[in-house]
């Protein structure tokens, strides 16, 4: 077994390592993992086993590069549920497109041209940050994710393996017998699975670091659901319609406080498409931020501090589609947050696609870009808005049917803004919204929101400030803009 992990794959001390696992601490589940020598197991920071004596630790900044050196899976804290430890940069990014599965045709060729390397390049990036090939960090990930579908799901095998990306159920037994030392069939015989609350439907978890504050969260989503796709019921449930390529269904989620997870209910229907569908829910629900780095950095400027002291956990919400965050954004231009929820609703039912769910409220999929692309933008307009509003629905359209709204990995804040700027009737304010909430960039800011130029001037100040002074008040909150933006659109 190779015992020491490469040095450029960890940026914490193996000393900060240590304490934190010692401590159990929650915050630090995901930024690293710790291989126990005299078990060849690694665990995450906060499994509930006794803590080895330190001299019988490795850490690692990856559950692949712990594989890569021999070790495997704790079944109980299991190491597939901690959040991710991303970083906004080339190798993150990629990262996460491997873990939605980009990988499970074992295409690296394609992967490099969609991401804009060569496989030379990609490979040494990946090397060069978690200490494994893009292959290796691709099977990892897949074997992590059909025991999670073992130990979460009664799916039949054939389809644990087929769902978490690999090409023949012979393959997936082999490489899991080698790499875990045990069959498949043994770790769902020694789980007891719970939560499966509804005969048709797939139960799966999603971890994250708390704080997290989930009412602050739906509360926000429940003023901006889309009718017909979306739908929040209290206490505090989310449900939306899933349409992604052929495949359909929809899904339900609750939060699971007590264990720090989301709880998901999943159609059936969509069992071959679990690995981009819950990387679509990490990002929604911004289950990978850190708020203990990025709290601590907003909190130094006084007029945030009290804001985020109030609602600690903050997230930023996101969106599972890019194609609907942004059109509700252009049909939200100039009206009210209820009267673009009002015309997102004739949208949806004048040109989405209706479909039968179990649950009420569910009743259409959001219209593709194609869709409207092809439609006249008078009949567009006819839901209730102007029709040069309704021309640049159908530019955005077309703008996301030939791939506007895929950002490369490492593409930067002022490209993306500036792409998205060359729609007619997209500004500033728009693009750093799409940026804000569809793209995920971390430090967008839509400085020209009039709810913004207010909540940020001095307390007792009988104006709001300019767009210029507010982003010269919002200079030192970088890189986490959008979070304090969230912070003042809450005061």
């Amino acid at each position: 077994m190779e015992t020491t992990a490469r040095p450029d794959t960890l940026t914490l001390s193996r000393e900060s390592c240590y304490r934190a696992l010692a401590a159990k601490d929650a915050r630090f589940d995901g930024m690293f993992f710790t291989g126990v020598k005299t078990t060849g197991v690694y665990c995450r920071p906060i499994c509930a086993v006794k803590t080895p004596r330190e001299s019988s630790c490795l850490f690692f900044a990856s559950a692949a590069a712990a594989e890569a050196a021999g070790f495997r899976p704790c079944l109980r804290c299991r190491p597939e549920l901690a959040p991710y430890a991303l970083q906004q940069n080339l190798a993150h990014a990629v990262w996460q497109r491997i873990a939605a599965g980009a990988l499970n045709d074992g295409d690296v060729e394609r992967l490099s041209v969609e991401v804009g390397l060569s496989s030379r390049q990609l490979r040494r990036v990946l090397l060069q940050h978690f200490g494994v090939t893009p292959v290796e960090l691709a099977q990892t990930q897949r074997l992590l994710f059909a025991k999670k579908l073992l130990q979460e799901t009664g799916l039949p095998m054939a389809e644990v393996a087929y769902a978490a990306g690999f090409g023949s159920v012979r393959r997936f037994n082999a490489l899991f017998a080698a790499r875990y030392g045990m069959a498949p069939g043994t770790i769902r015989r020694t789980t007891t699975r719970a939560g499966q609350s509804a005969p048709d439907a797939l139960t799966l978890r999603l971890a994250y670091r708390p704080p997290f504050n989930w009412e602050a969260l739906v509360r926000y989503f429940a003023g901006r659901t889309i009718p017909g796709v979306e739908a929040v019921i209290q206490p505090g449930t989310y449900l939306r319609t899933v349409r992604l390529g052929r495949d359909t269904g929809w899904l339900c989620i609750t939060h699971a406080a007590s264990r720090h997870q989301l709880e998901l209910e999943v159609a059936p229907s969509l069992a071959g498409i679990l690995m981009p569908l819950l990387a679509r829910v990490r990002s929604q629900f911004d289950l990978d931020a850190n708020p203990a780095v990025i709290e601590a950095h907003l909190s130094q400027d006084r007029l945030l501090a009290a804001s985020i002291a109030a609602t600690p956990g903050l997230r930023v919400p996101g969106a599972f589609d890019a194609f609907e965050l942004a059109v509700r954004a252009v049909l939200g231009q100039q009206v009210s947050v209820a009267g673009a929820t009002t015309l997102s609703g004739r949208l949806v039912e004048r040109f989405g696609e209706p479909v039968l769910t179990p649950h009420a409220g569910l009743s259409h999929h959001f219209p593709l870009p194609e869709l409207l692309t092809a439609i006249d933008e008078v009949d567009i307009a006819r839901i209730g808005i102007p029709l040069s509003r309704a021309r640049t629905i159908r530019a955005l359209a077309g703008f996301a049917a030939a791939g506007g709204l895929q950002v490369k990995p490492g593409a930067s804040l002022d490209d993306v803004v500036a792409y998205l700027k060359t729609v007619p009737g997209i500004g500033d304010w728009t693009a750093h919204y799409i940026a804000l909430r569809a793209l995920r960039f971390a430090d967008a800011f839509p400085a020209g929101d009039l709810g913004l130029q207010k909540a940020a001037a001095e307390e007792g100040a009988s104006s709001r400030l300019t767009e210029r002074q507010l982003l010269a008040r919002a200079s030192s909150w970088s890189p986490w803009r959008a979070y304090a933006a969230l912070a003042l659109w809450m005061r």
